[in-house]
């Protein structure tokens, strides 16, 4: 096998030779990568492949993830009738052919048939009523697969008659393993090219998760580099970086660079620098990193650094992190983007931080206070007992009774934003005290 076409335009891929992507699909479900909780030993999803007792299911992940892959193992796996078509290019009288000729086949061989429908969130609603009565006879067993949530690009009914697997984004771990298949796979590069280990980092780190992108992006770099007087190619990250047009930035995931970029981020939020959080935003969204691990950093700031300055600080944050994990990348980018910006343009307090930190110490080097008893749940007998007072039933919902032991003060809310509201009110009941 040789990798390059033995005419003048070098570079060039023979006329009907597959990509990359499509040669290394994964034939068993041990050259599936990055799933393993749904496909390791003993899963339910791999118990049914392999002992060919399949029910309905959705398929749901990000692209490059595996569905389609997945979908072609059990096509290979299986010894039902396998027919597939595509959310693209079906349509309601092409899906009636389908089902008839399932419904037909069964009759007449017995035999069941699994439908596998690539992209089934873009059927319309009355395309997917029309799957609905044969899934629920039993006439197919189908396999949909989709980018999107289910439980709102799927009907209803379609939903709670197969069962959901969702598959996660690769690992770069998973990727840099399905590279190295491709290069060491006879059906893929042979040998024939060598990669530096650092070329194959920064590919599966860029390519976030999505390994039809990585196989593409390194099939270029093959296609598109001078072999060397030993006859293979060499890729280094520079190929790396051309053929996916994205550099490298130091960034060391679950190392220094990792933290110290994440660190920056919340001190420039923290130090209310909007400027310069957007910048190291920016910089860790371009390496990589996960945006679900930035928004849940800006939940825990918003109430450490924020707090009751503007409330309305945590209500976005987690606000964002929801929408982040629902809209995905690369919109998610402007979704954390107006949470950073908001929450470092935000009045800052670390009162609440304070409070809980010094009350948890407290309890922990030994003040452990007792209940006061007029607190305490269930009757009490009222002899020499305080009775305990409803605080709505006072003036401006307000009461003077004991609630804990001591004068300790562990909540002193600043002067910033809301604060000042709410350390004004809290001058105006400790006033109240003191008159009774």
């Amino acid at each position: 096998m040789e990798l390059f076409e033995k005419t003048p335009e070098r570079g060039t891929r023979k006329a009907g030779t597959a990509p990359l992507a499509a040669r290394m699909r994964p034939r068993t479900l041990n050259e599936i990568f990055g799933q393993e909780h749904i496909l390791g030993e003993g899963k339910l999803l791999r118990r049914a492949i392999e002992a060919d007792r399949m029910s309905s299911i959705i398929l749901y992940g990000p692209p490059g993830c595996g569905k389609t892959s997945l979908a072609e193992v059990i096509a290979l796996t299986t010894d039902r009738r396998f027919e597939r078509t595509s959310g693209v290019l079906a349509n309601v009288a092409i899906l009636r052919e389908l089902l008839k000729a399932a419904v037909g086949w069964k009759k007449i061989q017995g035999q069941d048939t699994i439908l596998f429908i690539d992209e089934i969130h873009r059927f319309n609603k009355a395309q997917q009523d029309v799957l609905l009565p044969y899934v629920e006879n039993g006439d197919i067993i189908l396999i949909g697969a989709t980018t999107h949530n289910p439980c709102f690009f799927i009907n209803t009914p379609l939903n709670s008659r197969s069962q959901i697997f969702q598959l996660n984004p690769l690992s770069e771990a998973a990727i840099q393993a399905v590279l190295q298949r491709a290069i060491e796979h006879p059906a893929g590069l042979n040998g024939l090219v060598q990669a530096d280990e650092d070329a194959l980092v920064h590919l599966a780190r860029v390519c976030e998760g999505d390994a039809r992108r990585a196989l593409n992006a390194m099939e270029i770099a093959a296609l598109t580099t001078p072999p060397t007087e030993k006859g293979f190619v060499h890729l280094t990250r520079a190929e790396m970086e051309e053929s996916v047009q994205k550099k490298a930035v130091s960034y060391d995931h679950d190392e220094d660079e990792h933290y110290d970029t994440i660190s920056a981020f919340i001190k420039s939020v923290r130090g209310s620098d909007p400027d310069a959080a957007i910048y190291w935003l920016a910089k860790m969204i371009y390496a990589g990193e996960d945006p679900r691990f930035i928004a849940r950093r800006m939940v825990i700031l918003a109430s450490e650094d924020i707090g009751n300055a503007d409330p309305r600080g945590l209500t976005l944050a987690t606000s964002a992190m929801q929408s982040v994990e629902f809209v995905g990348m690369p919109e998610a980018r402007i979704i954390l983007a107006q949470a950073t910006t908001y929450l470092a343009c935000a009045p800052k307090s670390n009162a609440s931080y304070l409070a809980i930190d010094t009350a948890l110490t407290d309890v922990e080097n030994g003040r452990t206070l007792p209940v006061p008893k007029h607190l305490q749940s269930g009757p009490k007998p009222d002899k020499g007992i305080q009775k305990y007072k409803y605080a709505h039933n006072g003036d401006g919902h307000f009461v003077d009774q004991e609630y804990v032991p001591t004068d300790k003060v562990y909540y002193q809310p600043t002067d910033q934003g809301y604060e000042e509201t709410i350390a004004n009110r809290l001058a105006f009941w400790k006033s109240l005290r003191k008159k009774t």
